[in-house]
């Protein structure tokens, strides 16, 4: 069904599930709101209410990247590493690709044939090293601490969320995007991800973890909020 407030639409989806999980979607900021089957609609736009600023947030968020030209990785441009800004310098040779970040910038060295796509690809998959690398540093150190373990976890350039846990196979998904924040915000989601392997939702005892494990993690949420599309799972 869809219900309209604040003169914003939204699809709501009844579901066998135990919360409300309200998201915004590209590329033009539809929302979209799961509840739990038995939940009243007096409940459902109760909640949405207490929503609205945040869903025109994100919504205005998507029209701001409509506008924006999309980057052709040339020189000029900006890359953005564990929340630094570098200048993009891009040099031509015949020989394999490479990013190497010097001082204030980034020399990326390309075939000149190469297309905008291929160059994009080239630095997703620079991105996907560099979180690897430090996944690979701080998940252990994160389960060591809380004494939460996964079974597995794995890079994606997702949209809406920053990291996922499957609570049934205990795998995490991390967010290639995070590789572009300041580093804390990487321990965030970690830690995030793992509490969830205890507490499937954000309640009372999921928030004492992070509270315990992590007292800044309220700042460092907001670092990931001003340009979140969705809460974090």
């Amino acid at each position: 069904m869809e219900l309209i407030i604040s003169n914003i639409t939204i699809e709501v989806i009844k579901k066998d599930i135990k919360n409300m999980h309200l998201s915004v979607h590209p590329p033009n900021g539809k929302v979209r709101l799961s509840v739990p089957k038995n939940l009243s609609d007096q409940s459902i736009a109760m909640f949405i209410r207490t929503k609205i600023i945040w869903i025109k947030k994100q919504q205005e968020i998507f029209e701001i990247q409509s506008r924006v030209s999309k980057r052709e990785y040339v020189s000029g441009e900006s890359l953005y590493v564990w929340g630094k800004q570098y200048y993009l310098i891009v040099d031509y040779s015949e020989k394999s690709n490479s990013l190497v970040l010097t001082g204030n910038t980034a020399f990326l060295t390309v075939r000149q044939v190469s297309t905008t796509i291929q160059r994009e690809k080239f630095v997703t998959e620079w991105y996907r090293e560099l979180l690897k690398a430090e996944i690979l540093l701080k998940l252990p150190l994160w389960e060591n601490v809380t004494a939460l373990y996964s079974n597995s976890w794995q890079t994606k350039n997702m949209i809406t969320k920053w990291g996922v846990c499957n609570t049934a196979t205990k795998k995490i998904w991390i967010n290639l995007q995070l590789a572009k924040k300041p580093i804390e915000c990487l321990d965030y989601v970690i830690l995030h991800e793992l509490t969830h392997l205890k507490f499937n939702n954000h309640n009372k005892e999921f928030i004492a973890v992070l509270d315990e494990f992590m007292p800044n993690w309220v700042e460092v949420k907001k670092i990931l909020n001003d340009s979140k599309l969705d809460f974090m799972d």
